[in-house]
């Protein structure tokens, strides 16, 4: 199999199992969604049509099990049940490995059957409980419709001629039904027909058209990913041996290539007209075929002018399966598309009653993407594009720092070349970035299924999915989101029954939202659950030997709550498949500082938890603020600083002997960068203050000079020195020094100093002494 194409497979069935997942949990909420079944129908039928055009009916026979039973739903012959979803969700995880195992080693070895036969057993006892329910009135209406939209067929077509009768029709003369409606429509066909015949003669030779009995056109509409040349190129490749593609429009090269519109033509021959319509349904992302034939006008010995009359314009759509008509039958009356064109014009106005002609074209326009807004990039291309813009970036600081000591008009090129880099930059900085939705959109599952496990009711929300974070961080994201999610369901929602005796409704909310905030990405949990026990954790924290009754006893409860962040706490006594461990809330803090971001938790009994999670938009090429202590440099990452000044005599107060610096009512403990950084040099007499954001860290810190601001790329610290406090960081500049990059959320600072950062400002009197003192410096 081709490598582009297999991945791209792989690429829109995950996409698609994601979207199918979502949809069904849609359903799962509101029965009545019929725009949640609409696209349930068409996932689940895109993904039976690529795993069986690609070779793989393992899954092709499990999607088509979860469409009978959804089938069943639709018609209203079963209702949804946590527990058929369940069945569902069992079905659409099964495809979902059947799919990695084809990723991993190219094939399957998943056994699908126990799956299939509980989904079709579901389906048997509806049908069992319909024959029960054979004399109610309004099921019998809806039978003798279903009768009259299949003209007598039993399989039930599609309304208005969207099914195999209509293709049957062309095979037989004797159909003088379908003859009044079809001269009914008036000329048209007729004209459309010889304009047909007109560009077959003219694209293909006499004798390649007449060595074939029958010829039929066919109108293909495809339903394309982000990739529109790969699957035309798949659709192309699907068509089985037996076909033969006279001619084509656009030709079959612009068709690969993508260069069409919603759909294209194809003249072909070598089936009849049921099997050129079956055959062509099933293909690659058709959403619809439409097959017209040209054997009589074009002369040839397997058309008559009875099989033209009776074979006008048969149309199956995409949603058909050549094995089931009823399914046909209500995919087609959900799409919209029962007006479409027909051989029976009492049957399309049947098929009208319900949905006008409006509401079909309305359909299409929304199954279809006309415009591709995005592609897709391989990543080893993108890496290596980002790769060189680093080094670009360093060139250019090195090239700066040379020319600087040179007034020539070397000068103007290098303001140029500044400019061209750092649009290029961040371009690739922007093709970089992915919306949270790409990890978002696992969620609602996961939630589900724990709250279920637990017997718990959870109302989930999400809200910024559209928000972007560099591809790098969107990768490593995922793990701690679900624990941090699994951790609001297990610890957070209480069970129905504790939150009805506390006076909350039974079922219990959990909202994930992300915003953007500066160069920052802010990612919250929140629920309104029993909330942490701070209790329980000082007694864990004491156990566990982490601190002492007394430490505990002297921090702020955001202190204490922290502890659950560390390596094998847990307050958890029950070990079980989601929690008590200790693990999986470390692995949060790891990951997040990780990525030169931060986590912090809120809490407050019996009304629930908030985390916050704090991360970089982009990673890699920072700007920084480089200040020096003594004869050493270091850099301080823009994102993180609020404000910058030199530090005057009344700027640091001193609260139980830890030095201060209050702004706004705000106390931030300072950190002397000579002490936290152990750098050997003589204090100077005017240092600088450099204050940091409150989000990130509360302190401020103390340097000897400030000395400008530069964009870097950083590199992580790898080996012994990976995780070293107070450092994420290393960036080559211009002369070729290197220089530490700091982090700022890990520099070493007493716990006393931590301790007063919670603390209110001094008093009154410190702020009269302050005044006195101002004064008499005026």
């Amino acid at each position: 199999m081709d490598d582009e194409l297999h991945q791209a497979f792989i690429t829109e069935s995950e996409e698609s199992i994601t979207q199918l997942n979502n949809s069904l949990l849609q359903l799962e909420d509101n029965p009545e969604d019929e725009e949640a079944i609409d696209d349930i129908f068409r996932r689940a039928h895109t993904l039976k049509g690529n795993f069986g055009a690609m070779g793989f009916d393992t899954a092709a026979t499990i999607a088509h099990a979860i469409e009978d039973l959804l089938d069943a739903v639709r018609q209203g012959h079963i209702e949804v049940t946590p527990e058929r979803m369940d069945l569902v969700f069992d079905g659409v995880d099964l495809i979902l490995d059947v799919l990695h195992e084809i990723e991993e080693t190219g094939e399957s070895t998943v056994d699908p059957a126990e799956t299939v036969d509980a989904l079709r057993a579901e389906v048997e006892n509806a049908e069992e409980g319909d024959e029960a329910d054979a004399g109610d009135p309004d099921k019998a209406d809806a039978s003798d419709d279903d009768a009259e939209a299949s003209d007598g067929d039993d399989d039930g077509d599609a309304p208005g001629g969207d099914g195999d009768d209509d293709a049957d029709g062309a095979d037989d003369a004797g159909a003088g039904e379908d003859a009044d409606p079809a001269d009914d429509a008036g000329e048209g066909p007729d004209a459309d027909r010889s304009e047909l015949v007109e560009f077959l003669r003219e694209h293909a030779e006499d004798d390649e058209i007449e060595a074939h009995d029958r010829v039929f056109h066919v109108g293909i509409e495809l339903d394309v990913g982000e990739m529109k040349s790969v699957d035309a190129g798949l659709f192309l490749d699907s068509v089985p041996d037996p076909v033969t593609v006279l001619a084509a429009d656009p030709d079959l090269d612009a068709i690969r290539d993508g260069e069409f519109e919603d759909g294209f033509e194809l003249y072909v021959a070598g089936l009849g007209a049921e099997e050129t319509a079956e055959t062509f349904a099933d293909l690659w992302s058709v959403s619809r075929a439409t097959v017209t034939e040209l054997s009589g006008a074009l002369g040839l010995a397997g058309g008559g002018d009875a099989a033209l009359t009776a074979g006008d314009d048969a149309t199956v759509d995409g949603e058909q399966s050549a094995d089931d008509g009823s399914r046909a039958s209500d995919a087609a009356g959900g799409d919209g598309s029962a007006g479409g064109s027909g051989t029976s014009g009492g049957d399309g106005e049947d098929g009208d009653d319900d949905d006008d002609g409006s509401s079909g074209d309305a359909s299409d326009d929304g199954r279809s993407i006309s415009e591709v807004k995005s592609v897709r990039v391989d990543v080893d291309q993108l890496d290596e594009l980002h790769e060189l813009v680093e080094q670009l970036v360093t060139s250019r600081i090195k090239l700066r720092q040379a020319l600087e000591g040179d007034d020539t008009a070397g000068l103007d090129t290098m303001d140029e070349l500044d400019k061209i880099s750092s649009n290029l930059q961040n371009t690739v900085m922007d093709m970089r970035l992915i919306p949270l939705k790409k990890v978002f959109d696992k969620f609602p599952r996961l939630v589900r299924d724990l709250a279920r496990e637990q017997d718990k009711r959870v109302d989930f929300t999400v809200e910024g999915q559209d928000i972007e974070l560099d591809r790098t961080i969107l990768d490593e994201i995922s793990d701690p989101l679900m624990h941090v999610l699994r951790n609001a369901v297990d610890h957070g929602i209480e069970p129905p029954e504790e939150r009805a005796a506390a006076g909350k409704p039974e079922t219990g909310s959990i909202e994930l939202r992300a915003e953007r905030e500066h160069d920052t990405v802010v990612i919250t949990v929140e629920d309104d659950g029993g909330g942490i026990d701070l209790d329980g954790v000082k007694e864990k924290a004491i156990s566990e030997g982490v601190a002492t009754r007394e430490e505990l006893a002297a921090m702020p409860d955001e202190e204490v709550y922290d502890y659950i962040f560390h390596p094998g706490f847990s307050t958890n006594d029950e070990i079980t498949d989601v929690s008590g461990r200790g693990v999986g809330m470390d692995v949060v803090r790891t990951t997040v500082e990780a990525l030169d971001g931060s986590v912090s938790v809120t809490s407050t009994p019996g009304e629930g938890s908030t985390f916050k999670i704090r991360l970089p938009v982009s990673v890699a090429i920072i700007k920084v603020l480089f200040v020096e202590v003594g004869t050493r440099e270091f850099g301080v990452p823009i994102k993180y600083i609020d404000e910058i000044g030199r530090m005057g005599g009344g700027d640091v107060q001193s609260i139980n002997g830890v030095d201060v610096v209050v702004h706004e009512d705000t106390v931030f403990p300072l950190i002397p960068l000579r002490n936290a950084l152990d750098v050997d040099a003589p204090p100077v007499e005017d240092p600088m203050l450099v204050r940091i954001r409150p989000s990130n860290r509360q302190v401020a810190l103390r340097c000897d000079r400030v000395t400008r601001q530069e964009e870097v790329v950083v590199t992580p610290l790898q080996g012994p020195l990976s995780g070293a406090d107070g450092l994420s960081g290393t960036a080559v500049i211009g002369d070729g020094n290197v220089i530490p990059i700091l982090d700022v959320g890990t520099l070493d600072m007493p716990a006393a100093a931590e301790r007063v950062m919670y603390q209110s400002p001094p008093g009154a009197d410190a702020e009269e002494s302050g005044e006195s003192g101002e004064g008499a410096a005026d």
